[in-house]
């Protein structure tokens, strides 16, 4: 089964609804253009509340889980963690911390002395013996440009549900 996202939209509970019953399967990451090492570590999870004034001037709020993952070599045949342990890691992390469901789910990742890179969930993929969680970068983005291109998508489908703005 393959479950794809738009990146930007994924929280927490959507992925862990997407993995529900898959405890048992290794957990792989795809990320930058590569696979995840078996030995990847989730070094931190973040509950962030931000306030943000964008370039229009315009105040904005959102909510951010943020999972930061360090992708190691694995060590004496150490595999792929399962989704059961990641859904236990933030299950706990969930009990110390609070963690919002909802909350706009965002991955870092590098490899030992390499940038953190922020991806979002571009989509998952359940295999038989794994689930795939695919990571796309995040580009920057100007917002008053992105509300105007969704505003003027949504005037131009609402007045001719048949023009190229549509398709």
């Amino acid at each position: 089964m393959t479950v794809n996202a738009t990146p930007f939209d994924t929280s927490l509970d959507q992925l862990l609804a997407h993995l529900a019953g898959h405890d048992a399967k290794s957990l792989v990451i795809d990320y930058a253009d590569r696979r995840i090492a078996p030995g990847y570590h989730i070094t931190e999870v973040k509950a962030g509340s931000f306030v943000a004034l964008d370039c229009g001037g315009q105040p904005d709020t959102w909510q951010e889980t943020v999972l930061q993952v360090e992708d190691i070599p694995a060590k004496d045949g150490q595999t792929f963690l399962s989704v059961g342990k990641f859904c236990s890691i933030l299950a706990q992390v969930d009990r110390k911390v609070g963690l919002h469901s909802d909350a706009r789910l965002t991955f870092e990742v590098s490899r030992p002395g390499e940038a953190m890179q922020v991806f979002d969930v571009a989509g998952t993929a359940i295999e038989s013996d794994k689930a795939v969680l695919r990571l796309a970068a995040r580009p920057a983005i100007c917002k008053p440009r992105h509300r105007a291109a969704v505003a003027e998508a949504a005037s131009c489908c609402a007045a001719n549900t048949s023009a190229a703005c549509c398709a």
